[in-house]
């Protein structure tokens, strides 16, 4: 796993006031062990995108509330999320092994729903069992994302694209703090193939979605 400098400052960790301090972050721990089937497909080389990005939406930014949830009918995902942050070397931290369906919201950015890149952590699999994002790879443009909120609201997103990238080549600063002027969300998991060396997959599905109802 390599040295991740942690961001400078605290919570809100988005938009333009991030940029270089998201530089760096990455989600290594895919869960895995090697006895499930690879999600991915034969490993791209660098960056492989897929899809095209889906209508523009006018819809109006909802404000902040910590998610509760995520369902996402397309491929039968309905799962509790929690929040998750930075270890102590920097690192962004998992959701535990233990808990295989639970989804992480990387708490030093914004909540899903408001403007600006929203993260979600989860696991492809888990002790030998598909865990909550194992079939984020099935995704395509205008398959629907819904995050229940704290404050009784459902952000609804639309997904836009998905891009399948080395792990050590993960776009940080995209994900984490790109500078936007609506509200996005982005579903991280591993994908390509499992290193038994290393006990981790060789890189990383990132999942690009934009807010169309609230």
């Amino acid at each position: 796993m390599p040295e991740l400098p942690a961001p400078a400052t605290g919570r809100r960790v988005a938009g333009a006031a991030t940029g270089a301090l998201v530089i760096g972050l990455l989600f290594t721990g895919c869960g895995g062990d090697g006895d499930t089937a690879s999600p991915g497909t034969p490993k791209p080389a660098a960056t492989e995108t897929t899809g095209s990005t889906a209508p523009a939406s006018n819809v109006r930014p909802l404000g902040e509330s910590t998610p509760t949830k995520i369902a996402i009918p397309k491929i039968g995902v309905s799962a509790p999320v929690g929040s998750i942050g930075l270890r102590p070397d920097g690192g962004v931290e998992e959701p535990p092994l233990s808990r295989p369906n639970l989804a992480g919201w990387y708490k030093e950015g914004v909540t899903p729903g408001e403007v600006g890149p929203a993260v979600l952590l989860g696991h492809v699999d888990a002790n030998g069992k598909p865990a909550v994002f194992y079939r984020l790879k099935d995704l395509k443009p205008g398959d629907k994302i819904r995050v229940g909120r704290k404050d009784g609201s459902t952000a609804t997103f639309a997904v836009q694209r998905a891009q399948r990238v080395d792990k050590n080549a993960f776009p940080h600063e995209k994900v984490f703090g790109e500078a936007l002027d609506h509200a996005s969300l982005r579903l991280v998991t591993c994908g390509g193939a499992f290193d038994k060396k290393i006990g981790h997959y060789t890189d990383n599905l990132i999942v690009y979605a934009k807010l169309i109802a609230s």
